[in-house]
């Protein structure tokens, strides 16, 4: 009998992290431990004292994370006018636990939700400034022609097979037609013919935190990298209505051919979450049909 994927992962339990903190950063021994639940499908997420967490990759798909973000976003963060989550230490493979983990200050704050934020072009522009300012950032040891592979973002092409299996999966739930006409579109659009710039990666509602209603973190920069930023404009399908995703059009000045590529990476990537997660997951359902939908509105 094959082993299922999840047969395969680790086992991350309160004990195992007690035991990798405490050897590992022993300065950090007496801080209690507190399960973040639900903390997301990459990592398990433990809060440590007041001020810190600790993020242990869930699967082998998340490995890399720990390492690049303590070599950038310390870098990254004075140049951001959102916050973003520092880390702080990078714990080493123990106990049985078999990949790299890290050690970063928490930051409060709630998930962003369609309901307070969908129609707030302050809030748009506010993420369309964010974005400009991540587009900016130019540090030292990086080419300008990139050639880092852990900062390398797969081409939307790469996407092709399984969206186009996807879109057959869902007819009748969507409009199999539309959707296609939007990934071919997608596809053929002129490709990004600027010098590379940074992106988030995997910019998308779930990733940004709000006080009292207002926006102010940025968090989960696994897909952080260098080249085309369309995959960033997920954001104006995952949370913004047509109103407040024109003004976050217009603030962050987005040519035709990155809007349609845009709109090509939100479809696929929620056509992917909705074909996996939604027949057991009503949140992950109502969340994904609400990106392909407004994917489609453009």
């Amino acid at each position: 009998m094959t082993a299922s994927v999840a047969d395969t992962r680790p086992r991350i339990d309160g004990a195992l992290v007690r035991r990798l903190v405490d050897t590992q950063f022993p300065q950090w021994a007496e801080l209690p431990l507190k399960l973040l639940n639900p903390a997301g499908s990459d990592h398990v997420i433990y809060r440590l004292g007041e001020e810190l967490s600790v993020r242990l990759p869930r699967h082998a798909g998340a490995i890399g994370q720990a390492r690049k973000e303590f070599e950038w976003l310390p870098r990254l963060a004075q140049h951001l006018p959102l916050a973003i989550p520092v880390p702080v230490g990078v714990g080493e493979p123990d106990f049985g636990y078999p990949w790299p983990w890290a050690v970063s200050r928490w930051l409060d704050g709630e998930v962003a939700t369609v309901e307070a934020l969908a129609d707030s072009a302050q809030g748009a522009i506010e993420l369309a400034h964010f974005l400009a300012a991540l587009q900016r950032f130019a540090p030292e040891g990086v080419p300008a022609e990139n050639t880092r592979e852990d900062l390398t973002g797969p081409p939307l092409s790469d996407r092709d097979h399984e969206t186009r299996l996807a879109i057959a999966k869902v007819d009748g739930t969507f409009d199999a037609t539309a959707m296609t006409a939007l990934w071919d579109a997608a596809l053929s659009a002129p490709g990004w013919d600027r010098p590379p710039v940074w992106f988030h990666g995997d910019f998308h509602t779930g990733n940004l935190l709000t006080l009292d209603g207002h926006l102010t973190a940025v968090i989960d920069f696994g897909g952080l990298g260098i080249g085309d930023p369309a995959c960033d404009l997920m954001i104006a399908f995952t949370l913004m209505t047509a109103d407040s995703r024109t003004a976050f059009r217009d603030a962050l000045g987005v040519d035709d051919a990155t809007w349609m590529r845009g709109r090509g990476w939100a479809l696929a990537t929620g056509l992917n979450a909705y074909t996996t997660y939604a027949a057991v997951n009503p949140q992950v359902a109502a969340q994904t049909t609400r990106q392909i939908t407004q994917a489609l509105i453009g």
